[in-house]
């Protein structure tokens, strides 16, 4: 089972590699070469998003394949080899995707807490105190929570190294993707190079900023049992299906062609019902309007 994966992996890699040798070789690869490029881009910027600046997307797909590929000898030891082990493999390898999109979530959900606090610092550094407005936006940040320092430290760098607080806030809004942070540094970046009321721009900012926090934390306390319930679905026929194993002929059963395609389709059945629950209580996340 691990070889015939592993030679599969294998063959993929050598396709992928062959193709970019040929697009890129021939007149009209470029426009795939284009298009590959973009892909990479929009991987890559996912990846920086979740704080995982140094992961490559081929490092990321690796994990994932290897991930599949170790839960396979479990499924197998329990239901022995078949379409059941593939699909077991199959959904174990979005296992990272899955973290990462847990690690996306808390990093927006750090941003949404605190930027209605941190637009409040920027209105006393910007007023009272008298700070420069890049001077501001950079000591808040790094003052600010742990999951979005690593966005003020590579705008901090850039500053240090161009003093273009255009450029400066074009690396906050790659890193952040957060449109909070958008509407925030433009409004910062526009008061820099025109000026104008920026304390009123602020306050109005942080007011809708606090209600929209609000009206999601009461959201998100109403899906709560509802979320719980939902670890069930893959609790639940997980016990009951190692359960199978002393009753009857045990792992057997689980063998046997009728056997495969109960498990199969039960697995299959958990997979569309974890993701629908989860496409329904997803909550919509506003459009991001100053990332271009």
């Amino acid at each position: 089972m691990t070889s015939i994966v592993l030679a599969m992996c294998a063959a993929v890699g050598t396709s992928l590699m062959l193709t970019r040798n040929v697009t890129s070789s021939s007149p009209g690869g470029s426009l795939a070469a284009r298009s590959w490029a973009r892909t990479q881009n929009r991987v890559n910027a996912v990846l920086r998003e979740s704080g995982m600046d140094g992961v490559s997307p081929a490092q990321f797909l690796a994990a994932s394949a290897a991930v599949g590929i170790i839960a396979t000898v479990p499924a197998s030891a329990v239901f022995g080899f078949g379409p059941s082990t593939i699909i077991a493999g199959i959904a174990a390898s979005f296992l990272p995707a899955a973290a990462w999109h847990r690690r996306r979530a808390a990093v927006r959900r750090a941003a949404r807490d605190s930027w209605p606090r941190l637009i409040e610092e920027l209105r006393v550094l910007t007023g009272s105190v008298g700070r420069p407005i890049p001077q501001a936006l950079l000591e808040v940040g790094l003052r600010g929570p742990i999951e979005l320092r690593g966005a003020f430290q590579a705008a901090q760098r850039e500053w240090a190294l161009t003093t273009d607080f255009e450029r400066t806030v074009e690396v906050l809004k790659a890193h952040l993707a957060d449109p909070t942070a958008d509407a925030t540094c433009e409004t910062l970046l526009i008061a820099a190079q025109v000026g104008g009321d920026i304390d009123g721009r602020l306050q109005a900012l942080a007011e809708d900023r606090r209600h929209d926090l609000l009206g999601r934390k009461d959201a998100e306390a109403k899906q709560a049992g509802a979320r719980l319930a939902r670890v069930f679905v893959i609790l639940v026929p997980a016990g009951m299906a190692l359960a199978g194993l002393s009753v009857g002929d045990g792992s057997a059963a689980y063998r046997t062609t009728g056997g495969q395609l109960l498990v199969t389709a039960g697995m299959a059945l958990v997979i569309a019902c974890w993701w629908w629950a989860s496409r329904i209580m997803r909550l919509p996340e506003p459009d991001r309007v100053f990332d271009r």
